[in-house]
């Protein structure tokens, strides 16, 4: 199939198949007679699993270890079980922050109400500070 037709099959788009060409985790497909990129299952299943690893905000870095890791069927998937657990302590780490930041603009909110002029802002003083 035709870069067109893996993009319609796969959800992504041309740009973002490329994309992943030029960073090694696609294989370079095979060429048609008239220079068309050809893909078989194969790059279709594996740019599947690409996408469902971005959407789940996994790294270029892990992507690339975990088809690494998929390449050794019969290898422990133990290195597999540790990167989603760094990757869950990310996670972890990020809804903090979000948390923080959730708390300091929940704090800015209370310093400021509609009846308030821009020069009274309490959220623009805070700001400036």
């Amino acid at each position: 199939m035709q870069i067109g037709e893996l993009a319609k099959q796969t959800g992504c788009s041309i740009q973002t198949i490329r994309f992943y060409e030029r960073k090694g985790l696609l294989d370079k497909p095979s060429r048609s007679e008239g220079n068309y990129r050809l893909y078989d299952k194969a790059a279709a299943d594996r740019l599947i699993f690409i996408k469902q690893c971005r959407a789940l905000d996994i790294s270029m870095k892990e992507v690339e270890r975990l088809l690494e890791q998929k390449n050794s069927p019969n290898q422990s998937c133990a290195n597999v079980n540790l990167l989603i657990e760094e990757h869950i302590a990310q996670v972890d780490a990020k809804i903090d922050e979000l948390q923080q930041l959730k708390t300091v603009l929940a704090d800015m909110s209370q310093k400021c109400s509609n009846e308030n002029t821009i020069k009274t802002c309490g959220i623009l003083s805070e700001l400036e500070r």
